[in-house]
Protein backbone atom coordinates (compact mmCIF):
# COMPACT_ATOMS: atom_id res chain seq x y z
CA UNK A 1 0.00 0.00 0.00
CA UNK A 2 1.19 3.15 -1.35
CA UNK A 3 1.98 6.04 1.31
CA UNK A 4 -0.16 9.19 1.67
CA UNK A 5 2.20 10.96 4.05
CA UNK A 6 4.29 13.81 2.84
CA UNK A 7 7.80 13.10 5.20
CA UNK A 8 11.48 14.05 4.17
CA UNK A 9 14.74 13.93 5.48
CA UNK A 10 17.22 16.62 5.37
CA UNK A 11 20.59 17.69 6.73
CA UNK A 12 19.83 20.47 10.05
CA UNK A 13 22.87 21.73 8.22
CA UNK A 14 20.84 22.64 4.89
CA UNK A 15 18.73 26.05 4.61
CA UNK A 16 15.39 25.77 4.76
CA UNK A 17 12.74 25.84 2.14
CA UNK A 18 9.03 26.35 1.91
CA UNK A 19 8.87 22.83 0.81
CA UNK A 20 10.27 21.43 3.83
CA UNK A 21 7.09 22.41 5.60
CA UNK A 22 7.25 20.99 9.36
CA UNK A 23 10.77 21.01 10.26
CA UNK A 24 11.56 18.72 13.17
CA UNK A 25 14.94 17.85 14.15
CA UNK A 26 15.27 14.27 15.53
CA UNK A 27 18.88 13.91 17.32
CA UNK A 28 19.45 14.07 20.70
CA UNK A 29 22.03 16.23 20.38
CA UNK A 30 22.05 19.60 19.08
CA UNK A 31 23.78 19.96 15.74
CA UNK A 32 27.61 21.41 16.58
CA UNK A 33 28.17 24.92 14.62
CA UNK A 34 24.50 25.06 14.01
CA UNK A 35 22.78 28.75 15.78
CA UNK A 36 19.74 28.24 16.72
CA UNK A 37 18.39 31.23 15.05
CA UNK A 38 19.67 29.56 11.58
CA UNK A 39 18.43 26.04 11.90
CA UNK A 40 14.52 27.22 11.72
CA UNK A 41 13.59 24.19 13.79
CA UNK A 42 10.01 23.78 14.59
CA UNK A 43 9.98 21.16 17.09
CA UNK A 44 13.10 19.60 18.67
CA UNK A 45 12.03 15.31 19.63
CA UNK A 46 14.83 14.47 21.41
CA UNK A 47 13.08 11.07 22.43
CA UNK A 48 12.62 10.07 19.50
CA UNK A 49 16.03 10.00 18.63
CA UNK A 50 18.25 6.82 19.49
CA UNK A 51 19.12 5.45 22.83
CA UNK A 52 23.01 6.98 23.67
CA UNK A 53 24.20 3.37 23.76
CA UNK A 54 22.48 2.25 19.97
CA UNK A 55 23.73 5.62 18.91
CA UNK A 56 27.63 4.81 20.22
CA UNK A 57 27.29 1.11 19.12
CA UNK A 58 26.26 2.55 15.80
CA UNK A 59 29.15 4.90 14.85
CA UNK A 60 27.61 5.60 11.58
CA UNK A 61 29.43 2.36 10.50
CA UNK A 62 27.28 1.56 6.88
CA UNK A 63 28.19 -2.38 7.44
CA UNK A 64 25.71 -1.85 10.93
CA UNK A 65 22.91 -0.03 9.69
CA UNK A 66 21.02 -3.23 9.08
CA UNK A 67 21.36 -4.04 12.77
CA UNK A 68 20.66 -0.49 14.16
CA UNK A 69 17.42 -0.14 12.06
CA UNK A 70 16.29 -3.18 13.66
CA UNK A 71 17.34 -2.04 16.54
CA UNK A 72 16.31 1.18 16.56
CA UNK A 73 13.08 0.84 15.48
CA UNK A 74 12.51 -1.50 18.53
CA UNK A 75 12.92 2.18 20.57
CA UNK A 76 11.10 3.59 18.77
CA UNK A 77 7.94 1.34 19.10
CA UNK A 78 8.13 1.63 22.73
CA UNK A 79 6.54 5.46 21.81
CA UNK A 80 3.52 5.05 19.76
CA UNK A 81 2.18 7.96 20.85
CA UNK A 82 5.45 10.45 19.76
CA UNK A 83 5.43 8.91 16.57
CA UNK A 84 1.40 9.22 16.49
CA UNK A 85 2.36 12.89 16.49
CA UNK A 86 4.88 13.08 13.69
CA UNK A 87 2.00 11.41 11.80
CA UNK A 88 -0.44 14.04 13.00
CA UNK A 89 1.96 16.41 11.99
CA UNK A 90 2.68 15.29 8.84
CA UNK A 91 -0.97 14.93 7.65
CA UNK A 92 -1.43 18.74 8.41
CA UNK A 93 1.27 19.74 6.13
CA UNK A 94 4.60 18.12 4.60
CA UNK A 95 7.24 17.45 7.56
CA UNK A 96 11.10 17.18 7.62
CA UNK A 97 12.82 15.28 9.51
CA UNK A 98 16.60 16.82 10.48
CA UNK A 99 19.51 15.23 11.30
CA UNK A 100 23.24 16.41 11.28
CA UNK A 101 25.13 13.05 10.56
CA UNK A 102 27.04 13.00 7.43
CA UNK A 103 25.67 9.66 5.96
CA UNK A 104 22.56 10.64 4.30
CA UNK A 105 21.36 7.49 3.83
CA UNK A 106 22.25 5.56 6.79
CA UNK A 107 21.02 7.75 9.58
CA UNK A 108 18.00 7.91 12.24
CA UNK A 109 15.94 10.13 10.38
CA UNK A 110 16.13 7.45 7.33
CA UNK A 111 14.82 4.88 9.86
CA UNK A 112 12.51 7.12 11.86
CA UNK A 113 10.88 8.10 8.22
CA UNK A 114 10.74 3.94 7.33
CA UNK A 115 9.15 3.08 10.80
CA UNK A 116 6.67 5.77 10.10
CA UNK A 117 5.58 4.88 6.99
CA UNK A 118 5.46 1.34 7.54
CA UNK A 119 3.01 1.80 10.60
CA UNK A 120 1.08 4.47 8.31
CA UNK A 121 0.57 1.83 4.93
CA UNK A 122 -0.73 -1.15 7.91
Amino acid sequence: MATTLPIRVKRAYEPASPEDGTRVLVDRLWPRGLRKTDAAVDHWVKELAPSTELRHWFGHVPERWDEFHRRYEEELRQQPEKLDELRALAAERPLTLLFSAHDEAHNNAVALRDVLLEQEGR
